[in-house]
């Protein structure tokens, strides 16, 4: 079984509020990372919630393998987020497919580059590479008690950082997306 997180459960500080529901080319900005692990096929879909959950729920999608987490320490990082989706996946959870919910232009055909590597590697990490940089990355079961126990606003960065042994690189090409950190970032996304 794979998994699929998003991670939505900011403040969106730098942007000025609730950026979730900020409508990005006809749906809310992290609709695109449910519909695009949806449309890659994995097996569940969590969503992680925090800041203005209630709100960010009512405005987005699940499919029906979807579910809400919701993270009561979201103002202490990323990491806490990245946590509340590890314990909360199924039992059968083989990998988890880690998106942020401000980065619209990640592709349901980069999800399944990162399964199918996977799958034949079976390696701890193995993270998207575009042309300019790192992507979104797949966490093994393997790695669910260190990625459970992580602090701060680093998601899965820091295990990455700590263990290169750890990671598989897939190569996809092109630009990485841009994140939606300021409103200013809007434009061309």
């Amino acid at each position: 079984m794979i998994s699929g997180v998003v991670l939505a459960a900011g403040t969106g500080s730098r942007f000025g509020g609730t950026k979730q529901m900020v409508v990005v080319e006809g749906k809310p900005l992290a609709q695109h990372a449910i519909d695009a692990l949806e449309a890659a096929g994995v097996d569940e879909v969590i969503l992680v919630t925090g800041h203005d959950a209630v709100k960010v729920a009512s405005a987005l999608t699940l499919p029906p393998q979807g579910r809400i987490v919701y993270n009561p320490a979201f103002k202490d990082g990323q990491a806490t987020s990245l946590a509340a989706a590890i314990h909360a996946l199924d039992d059968e959870s083989e990998a988890a497919v880690i998106l942020v919910a401000d980065q619209p232009g990640v592709t349901s055909d980069v999800i399944r580059a990162l399964v199918e590597r996977f799958r034949t590697t079976r390696r701890q990490v193995v993270r998207a590479m575009y042309a300019d940089g790192p992507g979104p990355s797949l966490l093994s079961r393997e790695i669910y008690a260190e990625a459970g126990h992580l602090h701060g606003d680093v998601g899965a960065r820091i295990l990455i950082a700590s263990h290169p042994e750890w990671v598989e690189e897939v190569q996809v090409g092109g630009p990485a997306p841009r994140d939606v950190d300021e409103p200013a970032d809007l434009d061309g996304v």
